[in-house]
């Protein structure tokens, strides 16, 4: 009969720590939702056959690609990225959207100035950083949950005008959705719970 009190007191309270490990991801989500520097990024068009699963949108931005010669924290002579974090710095362009500057493989030494934020990224290792080389980091904002059944329009509307996504991003640069915008309307909008 101990054996079984024990059992059921080991199952509550693993339940509850998954429980309270389940509610701090929410919460941090919907802090960066709710307190997050905004920014509007430009959404283009990825290949028709990925853009669709289920009832999702897989979107790539422009700042899906960087040069390497963005990358301000360079150590000379390095021609390979190691992997892991990158963060890069957007500035407020004169159509509304935000736009790469510069990137950093550590901390940025310098804030952000104004109309200036950064975004966390990763980066996989390996990447050739000589001459006209690209990177192209993932920020974990890559796709975009709709409602059932909308996702064939908005996949054939991102083809033949401009989108753009409004994220929010955290004092670290971690980026969360906040809404998915066709021009200047907010199509869907992103709750905080």
């Amino acid at each position: 009969m101990v054996t079984g009190k024990k059992l059921v007191i080991s199952a509550v309270v693993l339940a509850l720590v998954q429980i309270g490990f389940l509610s701090w991801m929410i919460a941090g989500r919907a802090a960066i939702l709710r307190n997050g520097t905004e920014v509007l990024l430009k959404v283009e068009p990825v290949d028709p056959r990925d853009l669709l699963r289920g009832d999702y949108v897989r979107l790539g931005y422009e700042i899906s690609t960087l040069p390497a010669k963005l990358i301000a924290d360079l150590p000379p002579g390095q021609t390979t990225t190691a992997g892991g974090r990158i963060i890069v710095r957007l500035k407020k362009d004169a159509d509304g959207y935000w736009r790469p500057v510069s990137a950093f493989l550590a901390t940025p030494a310098s804030q952000p100035g104004p109309d200036e934020a950064d975004i966390a990224g990763t980066i996989s290792g390996g990447w050739s950083i000589e001459g006209d080389a690209t990177l192209s980091p993932e920020y974990g904002i890559e796709r975009f949950y709709l409602p059932e059944g909308e996702g064939r329009a908005v996949e054939t509307d991102m083809r033949v005008r401009p989108f753009g996504v409004r994220v929010a991003l955290a004092k670290d640069g971690t980026p969360q959705i906040k809404a998915l915008m066709d021009g200047d309307k907010t199509l869907f909008e992103e709750p905080l719970y």
